[in-house]
């Protein structure tokens, strides 16, 4: 399994291609597509590579599928014994983010072209039905 732990807006994730995660908003329109550069650590099926603190020439490819707000979540504030109550609620603006590949040096080494294409030969292999032989 190939997966890399990328940094955006603060925080690091570990995505895996084919995959969506909720990230803090992104100035780009739907459907529209960005590359990371922030890769911290790739896998790539037993081939680590660690960044100090990027892995030079990696990116992460991906499409923006839409944008969305997060669960709201209270901030409630109390002074004991003063009568003072504050409450105040929060919702985060967030990204989903569809992952398309993995790269190195312009190398994809997951996703990408090449697992679409391995899956459309499979299924015309399986459109071809077999007849079988009624010669008795």
């Amino acid at each position: 399994m190939t997966y890399a732990i990328i940094e955006t807006g603060g925080k690091q994730l570990r995505v895996e291609p084919g995959r969506f995660y909720d990230i803090d908003r992104l100035a780009v329109d739907e459907d529209g597509s960005v590359t990371i550069d922030r890769v911290l650590f790739v896998d790539n099926d037993g081939d680590i590579l660690v960044g100090q603190p990027v892995v030079e020439g990696a990116t992460v490819e991906g499409t923006v599928l839409s944008h969305l707000r997060g669960r709201k979540i209270i901030v409630y504030k109390m002074r004991p014994k003063k009568k003072t109550r504050k409450k105040q609620g929060h919702r985060q603006e967030l990204t989903r983010l569809m992952i398309n590949s993995i790269s190195l040096n312009g190398d994809i080494v997951a996703g990408g072209s090449s697992s679409t294409e391995t899956a459309s030969s499979s299924t015309v292999e399986a459109d071809e039905p077999e007849t079988p032989d009624t010669e008795e």
